[in-house]
């Protein structure tokens, strides 16, 4: 697959929403199967398009890249190619570099309650590029979410599937009630979720986290829950209140 192939492969990867890992061969030095500019895509799924050299080395290439994908980290490989009784990939005489590096889909943000915080936390979450979607009950109420990739009413779960909650998705509850956060928060909880946030002071967490610990609900599962949700920067209009939300979405996310 020539270099043009490859880079419409991605683009199409990419705005499919589908994870997938960039292999470049930076270096060669003496005899190599293929040179500098050689690249491979790796899926998720370990399909590869292109090639990199073949046989051990690029199987090797192939276990770093799905490696990459699930730490979100690149990496840069140097595989010598002399003597395979020392661990060697191969026998060419030479010594090949290469960069691996993963082109994860925008990280997702799903609000839950589209009220005045909700609409706000979408508004910026949008423009930090993340993918965005926000749920609510009242079909008025979301019809003002102009803003968002995705706007879901119905059932929770109906919603939670069709998001696809998975590790790299950070979870917003800003919704009206504590009875509406008891309703919604055991189906959250089993999601894989990075982040799960509430919003409330401490005294309505402390009443919600009470009447769940009594619903069933483990405490080792509660403890995924942040709350109150946010930075304290003494936050009072609902895009301060956003802007302190983000930044805890994304100190979570570095640290994860």
């Amino acid at each position: 697959m020539g270099g043009l192939d490859v880079y419409a492969e991605l683009a199409a990867a990419i705005g499919a929403g589908e994870p997938v890992v960039l292999a470049t061969v930076v270096r060669t030095n003496r005899s190599v199967p293929r040179h500098a500019g050689a690249k491979m895509l790796i899926y998720q799924d370990g399909r590869t398009n292109g090639t990199v050299g073949g046989g051990e080395m690029e199987a090797r290439v192939r276990a770093e890249a799905l490696a990459s994908l699930g730490d979100g980290r690149p990496r840069y490989l140097t595989f010598p190619l002399v003597d395979p009784a020392s661990g060697d990939p191969g026998v060419c005489g030479g010594e090949v570099e290469l960069y691996v590096e993963p082109q994860m889909p925008p990280a997702t943000l799903f609000v839950i309650g589209a009220g005045h915080v909700g609409k706000a936390v979408v508004e910026l979450a949008d423009w930090m590029g993340y993918r965005t979607a926000v749920w609510d009950d009242r079909p008025d109420v979301l019809g003002e979410i102009d803003r968002a990739d995705t706007a879901l009413g119905g059932t929770i779960d109906d919603a939670i599937a069709t998001v696809g909650v998975d590790a790299r998705t950070s979870i917003v509850l800003v919704t009206r009630n504590v009875a509406l956060d008891l309703e919604l928060l055991p189906e959250l909880l089993a999601t894989p979720a990075d982040y799960i946030g509430v919003m409330g002071s401490r005294r309505r967490w402390a009443t919600t986290r009470e009447a769940l610990l009594d619903a069933g609900v483990s405490a080792e599962a509660l403890g995924r829950v942040t709350s109150p949700i946010g930075i304290d920067i003494a936050a009072e209009t609902p895009e301060e209140i956003a802007v302190s939300i983000m930044a805890e979405v994304v100190e979570r996310s570095r640290a994860s």
